[in-house]
């Protein structure tokens, strides 16, 4: 991991291997941001099931984690999905999920949010790792984040 002091223009995203090895459970918790709708009718899909999928644009028939499908195609679309309410680290995090991992700058962060870039450098550059969110590393620019998990993606405007 780079000892680089992160900036504004520093891109973030969501460590999985911090999940891992801080012993959380990232189903657990990607439960817990369905939608009351959702909550309901997956509270007894086991943590791993998958779904098929058929892909709008290829037609092309996909195995996804059904939680993950139900979060980013239907729960993120909701109002209260983010809103002013919203922690900073909570927000981050969902745009980050919802856009498939893809790093994003505490500039870029906080021109889609709302907020403070400021506000949301210093809570993620800290020495406290929130909900995995970290500084990608400097060997990594070149090369992409590692994708959620089991997850079939899209972009968020």
């Amino acid at each position: 991991m780079s000892l680089l002091k992160p900036t504004p223009r520093t891109p973030f995203h969501i460590d999985f291997d911090w999940w891992e090895k801080n012993d959380r459970d990232w189903h657990v918790f990607l439960h817990s941001l369905l939608c009351p709708e959702h909550q309901q009718s997956l509270a007894e899909v086991a943590e791993d099931a998958k779904l098929d999928w058929i892909d709008p644009k290829t037609a092309e028939v996909k195995q996804v984690d059904g939680i993950q499908h139900a979060l980013m195609h239907h729960c993120a679309l909701q109002p209260d999905f983010v809103n002013e309410h919203t922690t900073v680290v909570e927000a981050v995090f969902r745009v980050i999920l919802v856009n498939g991992n893809q790093p994003m700058s505490a500039e870029a962060l906080g021109k889609k949010l709302g907020r403070p870039a400021d506000t949301i450098l210093r809570t993620l550059a800290g020495p406290r790792v929130y909900r995995g969110l970290r500084p990608l590393p400097a060997s990594s620019l070149d090369s992409q984040p590692a994708p959620i998990p089991a997850a079939q993606t899209r972009q968020v405007d």
